[in-house]
């Protein structure tokens, strides 16, 4: 009997929770709408480049493999820097696509132009926050048909707000409302979206204790970002970051050349430049324009070399200004930009450059002359060029190669050759090396005797 009574109890202990959760289940339901499969988000903003592109399309297959009832792209962007052609396959792949895909321009303040602004014809469902604007479509994408309401011809090169986007069939939506403020009311627009026989669910009516009903989202945003790496190149390969990034590139290796630092400026310099022709390969720039950025810069270093703003400069800055403001095809610098790359060339190659310049080589306490014969240390190896110190500052320097100097030997300098010096080891050095500056000197007596 024992036995029975703990087998007994054991069943009961093991049954009474489902006992309990049958009998509970309906009073769990009428307290809170069920969850329902997520929609998921994505944030596409600056130019549509290749970056943005690329996470346009991988967030469809996330969505399609994930479990998603639909994606939503949230879309800033004043144009497009691929080809008609790659933003073509990107409409048909959104009408292909196994889930709806919901384009919204927000938030308040958001654009869509160009091509990218043509993708909201491929759209199951789009919508507009207040403050926003879409238009100026170009030529049509070739190869695809985009619903852009029965007018789109009048948008090829003018834009509208919210309000009349969506009286022009621009925008399409189940909401009564005419824009879509937020996050939340583009959730509620895709309720009940049919796609390829599914329909989405992202909001249930929930019956409260008096009686009244409401209506309460169960689809959960499930957001997602480009990459810290991905994102950086498309920084980089924005209108303005490119430009600023190049100027400044050019200016601090031009500065390395006239000054005999360690290589900061240089260094970065370079990475500089090299992001900054990363972003102007990804964006339609002219190439006669970048070419006379070099040019111009070319031009500035003619008249940085004497010291004195001249005629070379005034062509630089003309060449410069010509450059920047036609940089690049079918969109252009902000003011904000424009003026700060030309007002900071400017100040560099009519006052600091020059300053740099004149204090380094024109003055009594830094000229040329004293420096012949003066002795120094060598701070990095001169094998046959590297840097050294004389006095209190560190310059260029050159030497035979039969002569080179180790990092910390002691130098002399023998003769200036523009801004580099021309030196010799304190001790040592090549005699042919010598000969080549000074004459030779005359035999004493003794030696004369000897011989």
């Amino acid at each position: 009997m024992r036995r029975l009574a703990i087998v007994l109890g054991g069943l009961a202990a093991v049954l009474a929770p489902l006992v309990g959760s049958l009998g509970t289940s309906p009073a769990r339901a009428a307290t809170g709408p069920a969850a329902a499969a997520p929609v998921d988000v994505v944030q596409i903003s600056g130019l549509l480049d290749r970056i943005t592109l690329d996470e346009w399309n991988r967030a469809i297959t996330r969505a399609e493999r994930g479990g998603a009832q639909a994606l939503i792209v949230q879309l800033n962007a004043k144009g497009a820097a691929v080809s008609a052609t790659d933003v073509a396959a990107l409409a048909a792949r959104m009408q292909s696509a196994k889930v709806p895909v919901a384009v919204w321009v927000g938030p308040s303040g958001a654009r869509a132009y160009g091509r990218a602004a043509q993708l909201l014809g491929a759209a199951a469902v789009t919508g507009m926050a207040p403050g926003t604007r879409v238009g100026s479509f170009g030529p049509a994408l070739p190869g695809v048909a985009l619903d852009l309401g029965p007018k789109p011809d009048e948008l090829r090169s003018r834009t509208v707000n919210a309000t009349e986007a969506r009286s022009r069939g621009v925008v399409r939506n189940a909401l009564t409302d005419e824009t879509v403020p937020t996050l939340r009311n583009m959730l509620l627009a895709l309720d009940g979206v049919t796609w390829q026989g599914h329909t989405v669910q992202t909001t249930q009516t929930v019956t409260a204790s008096d009686g009244t009903k409401r209506v309460e989202l169960v689809a959960a945003p499930r957001l997602s970002k480009i990459g810290l790496l991905p994102q950086l190149m498309h920084s980089v390969a924005s209108v303005p970051v490119a430009y600023l990034l190049t100027v400044i590139g050019l200016c601090l290796l031009l500065f390395e050349f006239f000054t005999a630092g360690i290589g900061v400026a240089g260094g970065v310099g370079a990475v500089s430049l090299v992001l900054g022709c990363y972003g102007l390969l990804a964006l339609p720039t002219r190439g006669w324009a970048v070419a006379l950025l070099v040019v111009s810069i070319v031009a500035f270093a003619i008249d940085v070399q004497t010291g004195v703003p001249r005629l070379w400069t005034g062509v630089g800055m003309v060449l410069f200004t010509v450059a920047s403001i036609f940089l690049y095809r079918g969109t252009h610098l902000s003011w904000i930009a424009l003026l700060v790359g030309l007002g900071g060339v400017a100040l560099t190659f009519f006052s600091g450059m020059p300053s740099m310049v004149r204090t380094r080589f024109a003055t009594p306490t830094i000229g040329r002359e004293w420096m012949i014969g003066a002795l120094g240390d060598a701070v990095s190896a001169v094998d046959p060029e590297g840097v050294v110190r004389v006095g209190e500052g560190q310059w260029r320097a050159r030497t035979n190669r039969a002569t080179p100097v180790a990092v910390g030997g002691r130098i002399r300098v023998v003769a200036i050759d523009g801004v580099t010096l021309e030196v010799e080891p304190e001790e040592g050095a090549a005699r042919d090396y010598r000969e080549r500056r000074r004459p030779a000197e005359p035999a004493t007596p003794s030696e004369e005797t000897r011989a």
